[in-house]
Order: structure tokens, then C-alpha cells, then sequence
């Protein structure tokens, strides 16, 4: 299978997962992950945080939009240490702004709780932000739905997975793009040439959409669901013993991202 990063082809063997119908995430081992063990403290015990204990949820006893970004770009550095430089740091926090809710709700914990579980989700599906655009060429055209009654107006092979999420299919772009006030149904390149975009589209998938789940990743995280929900929100095919070695791996990064901003992973990791 070939997958293209930045004006070049690389020769890589992958397992694609696709999310029917929903998310267009497509998923697949980083090339080389962050160094060191897994997170610390008790496993499945609920991270109380610095601050002294957990928030009530999303609507009670949290803080809300309040300070800055949660992950340092030191601590961004070391999560991608092998990231293409398209993905910014600055692009990234500049997205946040798009929905500032994320990462800045309930307690410090849970902020970082769910800026870990993000970015964990984020590397599985670009393999350590080292792929821009993902896919087999010869699969761009499945993700053009005909029945749309928008079409596919930028082209049947237009709206193949790009970004930090993968982005795909013709009605992903469209809801994201109207969500965000860009036309990407028109111009979806817009999101492998922007790095901003390309981190707004799955900041708006991580905030708004449940794909299989029932909650958002964000909810999911905010509610105290766990990791394991927000894997059935973005690639609900791999849960319930579906792919149980994607499933693993993106654990696996979870668990050294809350690592990596000192905290712990909380409950129900998988799904």
C-alpha cells in the first residue's frame, strides 16, 4: 500500500481500517514511538491530579476555558519526536481556539486526560504525525457517497483521509467544513495545505461526532468514561474484539502520553 507525505511516496504495509459510513479514520503503527514504559501509578485506578481530585463532570465543579494549553511544546516534541513538520505546534494550539472546551475542562487531570487521549488517537491514525495524507490511491474514490445530495463537486477522488484525524469522505468534509466556515466540500486540499485546518477538522471530529459510540471523545473523557470510548467513537470496527492489536496500540500510546504530562490514565482503557 502507498501512502504519501509531503510530495513523496513511501512504500509502507498497513492495516486501513475504515469507519463506514461515519469517520473515514484510517489506522496504522507509528514508524517509531515515544521512548519509555507505560504510565505511572496503580493501573485502572482513577487519577486524582495535583489539584487534589477529579472534576463532577462536565457541567459542575470544573474549570472551564482557563489558561493555557495543557501540553507544552516541549511535551508536544517528545510525543512526535519523528512528526513531519507540517503538523505545528502552533497549529495546533491555534485550532484549540476553534473549540475552547478542549483540554480546558473539569480538573487539571481530566484536562490533561483528554489532551493524552487526543493526541494518542492522532498518532495511531498518522503514524506518529509522520503521514500528511493517508490511503491507497486506488481506494480514493470509495470515499466519494453519490447519494449526498451535495455530491462530490472537487472530484469522485477528492476526499481521501487527510489531516491529523484522517479526514474522509464527501460529508465529513462538508459537516466539518460548514462547522468551521470553510468550504472544504470544494476545496478539500485546504486540509493538507493549512496545518491550522488540518488540526481544526479533527479537533471537530473529536468534539462533535460519536461515530459507532455514543459519546464524543471529548465527552467521553470529560464524563469519565475512559480511552476505551473514545477508540469506539473514532474506529468503532476495531472494539469488542474486532482489531484487538490496533485497539492494544492505541492504549499503548495513551498510556505514555499521560506519562509524558505527568499524570495518570484513569478506568476503562480499552473497548
Amino acid at each position: 500500500m502507498v501512502w504519501r507525505r509531503r510530495g513523496r511516496v513511501l512504500a509502507v504495509l498497513v492495516a486501513v481500517a475504515l469507519l463506514c459510513g461515519v469517520g473515514g479514520v484510517n489506522s496504522f503503527a507509528a514508524p517509531s514511538g515515544l521512548k519509555g514504559g507505560e504510565a505511572s501509578g496503580p493501573k485502572g485506578a482513577e487519577a486524582s491530579g495535583p489539584d487534589g481530585g477529579e472534576a463532577g463532570g462536565p457541567h459542575g465543579g470544573e474549570e472551564r476555558g482557563k489558561g493555557r494549553f495543557v501540553v507544552s511544546e516541549r511535551q508536544f516534541e517528545r510525543m512526535f519526536p519523528e512528526r513531519d513538520s507540517f503538523f505545528t505546534y502552533e497549529g495546533l494550539v491555534e485550532a484549540t481556539r476553534a473549540y475552547p472546551e478542549f483540554a480546558r475542562t473539569g480538573s487539571r487531570t481530566v484536562r490533561r486526560q483528554e489532551a493524552a487521549a487526543f493526541l494518542a488517537n492522532v498518532s495511531h491514525e498518522t503514524g506518529g504525525l509522520f503521514y500528511v495524507v493517508a490511503q491507497d490511491e486506488s481506494t480514493y474514490p470509495v470515499f466519494c457517497d453519490k447519494t449526498q445530495p451535495f455530491g462530490c463537486p472537487a472530484g469522485e477522488s477528492a476526499y481521501y483521509g487527510r489531516g491529523a484525524i484522517m479526514l474522509s469522505w464527501n460529508f465529513n468534509y462538508k459537516a466539518a467544513g460548514d462547522a468551521l466556515g470553510i468550504d472544504l466540500l470544494n476545496d478539500p486540499w485546504l486540509v493538507e495545505r493549512d496545518p491550522k485546518v488540518a488540526w481544526m477538522t479533527a479537533l471537530w471530529y473529536w468534539n462533535t461526532q460519536t461515530g459507532m459510540g455514543t459519546l464524543t471523545g471529548h465527552e467521553a473523557m470529560v464524563l469519565k468514561k475512559g480511552f476505551g470510548e473514545t477508540i469506539r467513537s473514532l474506529n468503532g470496527p476495531e472494539c469488542d474484539g474486532g482489531r484487538p492489536e490496533q485497539v492494544k496500540h492505541r492504549v499503548g500510546l495513551y498510556r505514555d502520553f499521560v506519562r509524558v504530562l505527568h499524570a495518570t490514565p484513569g478506568r476503562h482503557l480499552s473497548c
